[in-house]
């Protein structure tokens, strides 16, 4: 690592030679090795995204008076959004940079609410599934909010009554995941929804993952139980594009069943030379590339097309999962709907088969409860390689059964 800024210039061609040489040890998402981090829905939507977001590469979304163009292509992106997702007239949304700052703001909106429908409470509390995200809690760090979470059931969903038992109160918001990314099964929405009605709490109902798959599965006529804005009493939501809406990275929106929230998620000061500033969302500056690639993908591949890649995709997780349960001794942690699964043995060290499936090429991430391989959020690159996939994983579990391979322990992170 060099201490000092560049000295002088390099040549085009030398830099990008260097940025390639570079990419040498990273994974191969391309072919399949790679559950997470990526998401792929054909190189012909990869390139409408590149190209879209090339011409507005050097847009900012902070200046809508500037860039009136970006602004209607985020409001397209945000109405189509919550025309997916069921949200009604009144509804609103903003584009985020990711997940995360979804749910930040998810958080944020629904303190600022509470300080006007619940005055009493000075020090908020959410109360959330174990199983919730870590995004919630890193929001809570930030604003100042304490999040309680409540044990799972044993099917690895939210346990409503678990969640009942711990409100307080200081409780101002509950949270739901459709689906939650550990074991990928989607929570029971319309029971905690119940809760938050009753009570007059928020719920955020976070579909960081499903938000853009789960729609276009139900009606391919998979099992998804309701989870969006049709559940009276879900008052926000975040949805990534940049996961299974295959735009570029970063984006993410954040909803809100009611417009007149938005009061709670604006973030406005006047004490300022300049003049009045206001924001919806944490950064100033919003790069007007990944809002113009949102919404040339969703345009590109209309209803139809995401319908296609869901098929498909869904087609090879279904493989997956009858392949896995054909290896004897392994079994699939819990009843995932869609994308996101993992699978676990009580018969020998599913470590030792997550190190031997690393030694045949495979980027391979354990679980930390229960102990197990997950397989992060599969897309387009995977369908060609499940076969593949399978006929190492027989090998492997060969191989931990037999001791010729041993567990290694590695800590268990996400985003590591």
């Amino acid at each position: 690592m060099t201490n000092r800024f560049p000295p002088r210039g390099r040549t085009r061609e030398d830099v990008l030679a260097e940025l390639e040489a570079r990419k040498d040890e990273d994974v191969d998402w391309r072919g399949g090795r790679i559950g997470l981090y990526t998401h792929f829905g054909g190189d012909d939507v990869l390139e409408i995204a590149k190209d879209a977001s090339r011409m507005y590469f050097s847009e900012n979304a902070l200046g809508p008076r500037a860039f009136p163009s970006l602004a209607r292509l985020e409001n397209d992106v945000i109405a189509w959004t919550l025309g997916l997702l069921n949200g009604g007239d009144d509804a609103a949304g903003s584009m985020t940079s990711g997940g995360t700052e979804s749910i930040l703001m998810g958080v944020k909106t629904a303190r600022d609410w509470a300080r006007d429908t619940h005055p009493g409470v000075k020090e908020p509390v959410v109360v959330a599934p174990y199983s919730a995200h870590p995004a919630f809690n890193k929001a809570a760090h930030y604003l100042g909010v304490e999040v309680k979470r409540v044990p799972v059931g044993d099917d690895f969903r939210a346990d409503a009554d678990r969640m009942a038992e711990a409100i307080d109160d200081r409780t101002v918001m509950l949270v739901a995941s459709a689906p939650q990314f550990a074991h990928g099964v989607i929570d029971p929405v319309s029971d905690i929804a119940e809760l938050a009605r009753d009570r007059n709490l928020w719920l955020h109902v976070d579909a960081c993952v499903g938000g853009f798959i789960a729609p276009f599965a139900r009606e391919l006529g998979r099992p998804v139980p309701p989870f969006d804005f049709s559940v009276p009493g879900v008052m926000s939501m975040s949805a990534d594009l940049h996961k299974y809406g295959f735009t570029a990275k970063g984006a993410s929106t954040l909803l809100l069943s009611d417009r007149a929230h938005r009061a709670y998620q604006v973030f406005e000061f006047d004490e300022w030379p300049r003049g009045h500033y206001a924001s919806p969302t944490i950064p100033g500056s919003r790069p007007g590339g990944p809002i113009a690639a949102a919404w040339a993908v969703l345009s590109y591949l209309g209803r139809d097309g995401y319908l296609r890649i869901a098929g498909e995709i869904l087609d090879a997780v279904d493989r997956l999962k009858a392949g896995i349960a054909a290896i004897d001794g392994l079994e699939i942690v819990g009843d995932p709907p869609l994308t996101i699964l993992s699978y676990t043995s009580e018969d020998y060290d599913i470590l030792a088969v997550a190190e031997a499936m690393t030694n045949r090429g495979w980027f391979v991430t354990p679980s930390a409860d229960p102990r197990a391989i997950h397989m992060g959020m599969l897309t387009m690159t995977h369908a060609p390689v499940v076969d593949r996939y399978l006929s190492d994983l027989a090998r492997s579990v060969e191989e931990a059964r037999s001791g010729t391979v041993e567990a290694v322990e590695r800590a268990v992170t996400y985003g590591g």
